[in-house]
């Protein structure tokens, strides 16, 4: 298996180097590894300048993590893709276990592995509704994104079925990649903790709370155009972008918005019909 690791960063001069790091330290051999640097005004540039011959540099524009990550795809010489964010790390043995586990699982596309959560320097524990899972979790995923991008393990091919990166996401963009890959594909999870996220630092994306669901919205949105969706699995995102519309709508309301409160209601209005045509073709 060959593979190419793809690090988008953005002013992470005092991170970088400890992804970085964690990748070259890995037991199974990288045959690639592309840090996109996506217009960093601080002293990244500097930092990648050390490790030449080892990392593949590609500086652009600023245009968001979509579009760095996009941009190192299309470089990509592997016939396998990881990703890695530039203020976590993997464990020594993250690639290794994750090949060992595809190798044994024939026909596996897409893998991913449980983690470890740092917060503000302290490890914390995940809640239950945080829990990870394999096989076919299109739904489990639905409400939130379950797969952290710096645990996935996934075949380039994937990327020219389902789609690029979307870049009119500047958040949520892994949850609207991963939700087109799970409608049509089981994924392989290795239960064990192989990489290190870290967060609560201020220029972390996640942290912009209040435009999450607003994002979540508009990536089921989305897949309901994908016409591989079975009944099923179209009900259940129904069901979810009803429950997520509300929420949106009683915020909008609180905050006197009624361009949203409108807009909210007709969407709401129109997945309640949609998901009854579909119940009454079931029956």
């Amino acid at each position: 298996m060959k593979i190419s690791v793809i690090i988008p960063t953005y002013n992470r001069a005092h991170l970088i180097q400890r992804a970085i790091d964690s990748v070259l330290n890995q037991t199974y051999p990288v045959n690639q590894l592309i840090v996109v640097n996506d217009g960093s005004t601080d002293k990244t540039q500097e930092t990648l300048s050390k490790y030449k011959s080892n990392v593949k540099t590609i500086t652009i524009n600023n245009n968001g993590v979509s579009y760095a990550r996009n941009v190192g795809i299309k470089e990509a010489h592997g016939d396998w893709i990881a990703f890695l964010d530039s203020d976590d790390e993997w464990k020594q043995t993250k690639l290794a276990k994750q090949v060992i586990a595809i190798q044994s699982t024939p026909n596996t596309v897409f893998c991913h592995t449980e983690e470890i959560w740092v917060r503000n320097g302290k490890r914390i524990n995940p809640m239950k509704k945080h829990k990870k899972y394999g096989g076919y979790v299109f739904q489990k995923n639905l409400d939130r994104c379950l797969i952290s991008p710096s645990s996935v393990l996934m075949k380039k091919s994937l990327i020219y079925d389902v789609g690029f990166f979307d870049t009119a996401f500047p958040i949520c963009e892994d949850y609207d990649l991963w939700l087109k890959i799970l409608a049509k594909y089981p994924v392989l999870f290795v239960d064990e903790p192989l990489v290190i996220k870290y967060g609560g630092h201020d220029d972390q994306l996640s942290k912009h709370t209040e435009k999450i669901e607003m994002y979540r919205i508009k990536a089921l949105t989305n897949i309901l155009d994908d016409k591989s969706l079975n009944s099923k699995n179209e009900l259940a995102v129904l069901e979810t972008l009803i429950y997520k519309c509300k929420i949106y709508l009683l915020g909008a309301i609180k905050r006197d918005y009624n361009f949203e409160i409108n807009l909210m209601e007709e969407k709401i209005h129109s997945y309640q019909k949609r998901h009854l045509e579909i119940k009454k073709t079931l029956t």
